[in-house]
């Protein structure tokens, strides 16, 4: 790959991770104030319903995919945890935690991310990298060191949840056969669907306003912000992907402070600088080898200028749909979808 098509291939990445994060990290503050006055269930279903009445305009343009039987419980599994069980457990956490607090705790998402993209994905993660999430860990650690014991409960609750979300990121980073808007579509109807019906079942009807207001906040927390952080990730890698999207709790623990009266103290911008150190640290680190690339068929954008696109490397069969063919080579690279090998 050209020098100048590589890096703003990995630049696009980091900058649709970083553009998800502030939207999640938005999310988190603003649902708080609602949290009040839906049932944890149906405010869950709402966010997603919202999140998929914003991408099915994307998500219906774009080509049926093609998808094994393999693929489809994997995308099963994403949309029962990510989409399902997560957030309900987040919304449990607001409901006893202030919203900074439990912001501060979701950077647990990013240990389970990585352990999960390296065991089970293969992701390269090299010494650099692996010190800049260090760092970025040291920050969530600075952060939850000035919380009070009172939010046990909160804090294993948002543990939870970012498991299910770790084992989600790793699914939906690698999950070719659908795009990021099918990904979240499917997790908006599904999980949101479900959610609602047993939420309404349990609660009963919340008040049509603040209906309105969860939508709204899904239509752009969760919608918006998973379509980007899943492009990203294609491009740099669940776990890199995941590193910059540690900071969205640290813009969360920010917005609460105006939106919430939550307090801002010298702890949370000394956690919030050395977390953006590591980001930085990770966003800066390299990786090259010779690799060989199996063949394989999915279907995303084809870019020209990548050599796993090029003429002789791949058979276009409709659309984006198209067969890598077996190639062996050296370059620069991050462990996007054309580079899950062994180390």
């Amino acid at each position: 790959m050209e020098e100048g098509s590589r890096h703003a291939t990995q630049r696009n990445g980091w900058v649709w991770c970083a553009l998800s994060a502030v939207l999640f990290g938005a999310a988190t503050p603003a649902t708080k104030l609602v949290v009040d006055h839906v049932g944890a269930v149906t405010l869950a279903g709402l966010l997603y319903l919202g999140a998929a009445g914003a991408i099915a305009p994307f998500a219906f343009r774009e080509q049926r995919p093609t998808s094994s039987v393999r693929q489809r419980s994997r995308l099963l599994t994403a949309v029962a945890l990510g989409g399902g069980l997560a957030p309900i457990l987040l919304i449990l956490a607001l409901d006893r935690t202030p919203a900074a607090t439990v912001s501060l705790f979701l950077n647990l998402e990013l240990v389970a991310t990585v352990v999960i993209a390296r065991a089970f994905l293969k992701e390269h993660i090299g010494r650099r990298a692996a010190l800049g999430i260090v760092i970025v860990l040291l920050g969530g650690v600075i952060l939850a060191g000035s919380s009070h014991a009172s939010v046990a409960v909160g804090a294993l609750l948002v543990a939870a949840a970012c498991i299910c979300w770790g084992i989600d990121n790793a699914i939906t980073a690698s999950l070719d056969s659908y795009t990021p808007s099918q990904i979240t579509l499917a997790k908006g109807v599904v999980a949101g669907s479900v959610n609602l019906v047993l939420g309404l079942a349990l609660d009963g009807a919340p008040v049509a306003q603040f209906v309105f207001v969860a939508l709204a906040i899904g239509a752009v927390g969760y919608g918006l912000s998973i379509t980007m952080w899943i492009t990203g990730a294609r491009l740099v890698g669940a776990a890199r992907g995941q590193v910059i999207f540690a900071l969205a709790p640290f813009i969360g623990a920010l917005l609460a402070w105006r939106v919430n009266g939550d307090r801002l103290t010298s702890t949370m911008v000394v956690a919030f600088t050395v977390s953006l150190v590591g980001v930085l640290v990770v966003a800066t680190s390299h990786h090259s080898h010779f690799h060989r690339h199996e063949a394989m068929e999915h279907a995303h954008p084809i870019d020209p200028s990548d050599p796993h696109h090029r003429s002789g490397a791949i058979v276009v069969l409709s659309g984006t749909q198209h067969r890598h063919l077996e190639v062996s080579h050296e370059h620069e690279h991050l462990p996007d979808i054309h580079h899950r090998h062994d180390h």
